[in-house]
Order: C-alpha cells, then sequence, then structure tokens
C-alpha cells in the first residue's frame, strides 16, 4: 500500500482553509486545519503546523461506500470542485478497484 501526504491550501474557499490528506498504508486520514497566519497568508506559505480542527479517518477494508463517505466529508468542509480535487489525488494513490475485489 502505498504511503502519500499532500496539503490544499483551498483558503476562503474551504471551512479553516486547510485540508491535508495522508494515506499511511490502509489507512486515509482527511484533516481539516485552520489556517496559521504567522505562517503569511499566501499559497507557498508553510501550513504543515496549522493546527487541526476536524478529522476523518477510514480504514480501506471497512465494508461500506468509503468513497462517498470522504466525499461527504469534503463538501462540508469545501465546495464540490475543491473535494473533487481532493478526492483525485486519493485515487491516484489508493486502487480502490483491488479493495473492491477482495470481498
Amino acid at each position: 500500500m502505498s504511503k502519500a501526504t499532500k496539503t490544499f491550501k483551498i483558503g476562503e474557499y474551504c471551512k479553516g482553509g486547510v485540508i491535508t490528506v495522508e494515506i499511511n498504508g490502509k489507512f486515509i486520514h482527511i484533516i481539516a486545519k485552520d489556517w496559521d497566519m504567522s505562517q503569511g497568508t499566501s499559497k507557498g506559505s508553510n501550513q504543515k503546523n496549522a493546527k487541526e480542527f476536524d478529522r476523518l479517518t477510514i480504514e480501506l477494508d471497512a465494508m461500506r461506500d468509503i468513497n462517498r463517505e470522504m466525499f461527504m466529508f469534503l463538501t462540508d468542509l469545501t465546495t464540490a470542485y475543491y473535494a473533487d480535487q481532493v478526492m483525485d489525488f486519493i485515487k491516484s494513490k489508493v486502487n480502490f478497484d483491488k479493495r473492491l475485489t477482495r470481498y
């Protein structure tokens, strides 16, 4: 299973402004963070240590519609456009078809 991390600095179109995705083995963590203004306001600013205010952890072995669960969590945080951007990143790193054929 792959390991990947990406921070989306969305800004005013997102609650808090920052979404970080961490993929570690069989877990996907979607973390909502408040923009760290002490690091600046540009998209090039370092938001690594921004304060977390919400999180969704998905286990890939779960027997439920995890795509829908992730998308619903993301659309609660941001617009459908940015939710799609985050989902595209997750889908590029995780093979969901392989997961579904195990059952």
